[in-house]
């Protein structure tokens, strides 16, 4: 926003909203002088006044929920941003060390698309009725390199998105990308396969990070580079499941897209309208492979 020659404010930088402190702004509040965006303008006979101050005058402007600070994707802000974050990695962990306690465990969490494999008819896996595999392989591991990289990368791509988004729009990124890496995996990867780890998620925060970045115009470069990289060991080292991978991310960049670019007049709609889309989209894959394998 440009301000008139001779502001107090040419020589230093513009402040950013109080509710919104992303969004840069230059016009305050006529009663107490903080910082508002024209999201929480609200009229006034002598300029304007932020929420707080409007509903404490007169009774009128927004209703008290919208007093509360909003993140970019119109989620409430919370005392501890990465609340669900540590909540993802503490069930990772708490079922790596559960797997290893009871290793016959394993072979019933991850991802298994039909076994015996065919002509014998499937009594296991997804193909044979066991839907729960596309959630549980989400948190399954077995090696300690494999846990660590997605846990560390869960903690470097999920707290600041989870604080940009808000818990709830967080949630729903992180599970539509993990199952949508899932169905793709279970699609395309051989029926036999064991697929297992929180890849598909991560690499959906992946796409949902990139997104945000540009909606802010953030420097996209260290994104894009981690990506890339991310994407040669991908397809570069074997034993990887490039399907999930490559699923999750693809879900994230969808989903992340409706989260931060919702029209704010219908953004709940948008936002949870194209998540249930995406997750419509897994299932019609799972029942066409399901159709398939049986």
């Amino acid at each position: 926003m440009e301000h008139a020659a001779g502001s107090s404010q040419d020589a230093q930088s513009v402040p950013g909203c109080y509710r919104h402190p992303d969004r840069e702004t230059g016009i305050r509040c006529t009663r107490c002088e903080r910082p508002i965006c024209p999201e929480c303008m609200v009229n006034a006979s002598v300029g304007f006044q932020c929420p707080e101050c409007a509903r404490g005058d007169s009774g009128t402007g927004h209703a008290p929920a919208a007093s509360r600070p909003r993140t970019v994707a119109g989620g409430t802000v919370t005392a501890d941003p990465r609340l669900c974050t540590k909540i993802l990695i503490g069930i990772n962990v708490a079922v790596f060390i559960a797997v290893h306690v009871r290793p016959s465990l394993l072979n019933d969490l991850v991802l298994i698309g039909a076994w015996p494999p065919a002509p014998y008819s499937p009594t296991q896996g997804v193909a044979g009725g066991e839907w729960y595999r596309m959630v549980t392989t989400m948190f399954t591991h077995q090696e300690i390199w494999h846990i660590a990289f997605n846990m560390l990368s869960l903690w470097w791509l999920g707290g600041p998105l989870e604080a940009a988004l808000g818990r709830a729009r967080y949630l729903t990124v992180y599970f539509v990308s993990g199952l949508s890496g899932s169905a793709l995996a279970y699609l395309l990867a051989s029926p036999s396969t064991a697929t297992l780890g929180a890849s598909g998620a991560v690499f959906g925060l992946f796409g949902a990070t990139a997104v945000l970045m540009r909606r802010l115009n953030y420097d996209m470069r260290p994104i894009i580079a981690l990506l890339a990289i991310n994407l040669v060991i991908t397809f570069g080292w074997g034993g990887i499941s490039w399907q999930a991978h490559i699923g999750g991310l693809v879900a994230g960049v969808v989903t992340g897209y409706a989260m931060v670019h919702a029209p704010r007049e219908r953004r709940a709609l948008v936002q949870y309208g194209t998540s249930a889309l995406v997750l419509t989209a897994v299932v019609v894959v799972t029942l066409l492979r399901t159709a398939q394998l049986t």
